[in-house]
């Protein structure tokens, strides 16, 4: 037997009539008769007692006989089976696991920290059972596992001054990099009969030796990328104006004042502090 066998057992609520009847009737002849050999029949209702199972909704038994499987309870109820059976419940409901915060190192080999959530459940109840010593252990192990080989495959985030373009990394692509570690982890689980319901990262961040430094980079690439911008529309800003004085004839202007004027405009626009105003009452070369 190597695959889950679905079983339905005897009524228990029959059983539990028989067991009752029998109960009543032996004590009932063992004083009316007098004879102790009615008796016996108590210890056939004790016998009969440990086959009761009751299977509650999304749960599951599994029965063994010397070692031997004979199959698997699913349904909910009440049921009876052979007293000698070995029953072992397994349960069939989702299950969250928040993995523990690891330490690893990502594609740049930077190292980072990262948990996930995994949710998850029984599916095959035999080889949950036979196939590996504990499932539940297996599912912390393996998920752990998939994480680290996950975190290897992606850098944290782009960074153009390394020349990586990558389309993939775990901070932004979040639905890409949840497909691929649920794809991993159910992979992995499979021969343990678990199904991966879902599986996201729960925690990412750099590593403590390293966050500082890499804040402060982040902090920089945005400020680079903000001045890029501001450069660029000052400079748009300025040849308007040019363009809309000379349009206009406001005023004629040479090549040296027109210099001037593009100077003092992208100090203007460009810099981080608000502009004093100067007058100059006399010319550019007085």
């Amino acid at each position: 037997m190597k695959e889950e066998k679905i079983i339905i057992p005897a009524n228990g609520y029959l059983m539990l009539f028989i067991a009752f009847s029998v109960l009543i009737g032996s004590i009932f002849l063992t004083f009316y008769k007098e004879n102790a050999m009615f008796a016996l029949l108590l210890v056939a209702v004790f016998i009969i007692l440990p086959g009761f199972i009751m299977v509650q909704p999304n749960n599951s038994r599994v029965l063994l006989l010397f070692g031997k499987y004979i199959g698997t309870i699913k349904k909910n109820g009440l049921y009876w089976v052979n007293p000698f059976y070995t029953k072992k419940k397994i349960s069939l409901r989702a299950s969250n696991f928040d993995s523990e915060r690891l330490k690893v190192n990502d594609k740049m080999g930077n190292p980072i920290m990262i948990s996930t959530i995994l949710v998850w459940r029984v599916k095959n109840t035999y080889k949950a059972a036979f196939d590996v010593d504990n499932f539940e252990n297996f599912v912390r192990v393996q998920t752990d596992a998939a994480v680290r080989k996950l975190a290897s495959m992606y850098p944290y985030d782009n960074f153009a001054d390394e020349g990586l373009d990558e389309d993939i990394t775990l901070r932004s692509s979040v639905n890409e990099v949840s497909e691929t570690l649920e794809k991993e982890i159910d992979e992995r689980l499979s021969i343990a009969g678990i199904e991966v319901l879902e599986a996201r990262i729960g925690y990412l961040a750099y590593a403590q030796e390293i966050a500082n430094a890499m804040l402060k980079r982040q902090q920089a690439t945005a400020i680079v990328a903000a001045r890029h911008k501001i450069v660029e529309g000052a400079v748009s800003m300025v040849e308007m104006a040019l363009e809309e004085l000379g349009k206009k004839q406001i005023v004629d202007l040479d090549e040296e004042r027109k210099a001037a004027m593009v100077s003092n405009l992208m100090v203007i626009l460009c810099g981080d502090k608000d502009a004093s105003p100067v007058l100059n009452t006399g010319t550019l070369n007085h």
